[in-house]
């Protein structure tokens, strides 16, 4: 059960927009997925909710916006058991939801740690596998959700402007 902030939270949020902010994948050097055993790389994976802030839109409306980052990088281990990195996949989603009641600090928090990332993941998922497609990389099948690992970590960077 969702506790009391998430709860005010999710009653109070309604998603606007979800966009990638930022895409970039890379071939290092040497490195050929098509011709490559893919067998041998470990692979990484990375998802963060990485910052939220409360905005203004043109409209004078309040906006909630958090930054999520995602990725997955194939990497070879070498002898020192040090990991040299292949190639890799990553990106920045921007969710943005309109503020129905004032909230607090702690509220937003919640949801962004909580909540945004099952809004995200589909997304995510969509565009790592039609980017493995486009570069020739197996497929990778992620879970159908995920949470952000930063959970409790995150910094509370929530601010009106």
């Amino acid at each position: 059960m969702a506790n009391t902030n998430l709860q005010k939270a999710i009653e109070s949020l309604r998603i606007s927009d979800l966009y990638v902010r930022n895409l970039e994948s890379k071939c290092y050097e040497g490195f050929d997925p098509k011709h490559s055993d893919m067998e041998e790389l470990v692979v990484q994976t990375k998802h963060l909710v990485t910052k939220s802030e409360v905005v203004e839109n043109d409209n004078k409306e309040k906006l909630f916006r958090v930054f999520v980052e995602v990725g997955v990088k194939w990497s070879i281990e070498n002898e020192e058991k040090e990991l040299n990195p292949q190639v890799f996949i990553e990106a920045e989603f921007v969710a943005e939801y309109d503020v129905k009641d004032d909230l607090e600090d702690e509220c937003f928090n919640e949801f962004a740690l909580h909540n945004v990332s099952y809004h995200v993941w589909p997304y995510w998922r969509e565009l790592l596998m039609s980017q493995c497609d486009r570069m020739r990389l197996p497929r990778i099948l992620l879970p159908m959700t995920q949470i952000a690992h930063n959970q409790r970590s995150v910094k509370d960077e929530t601010s009106e402007q």
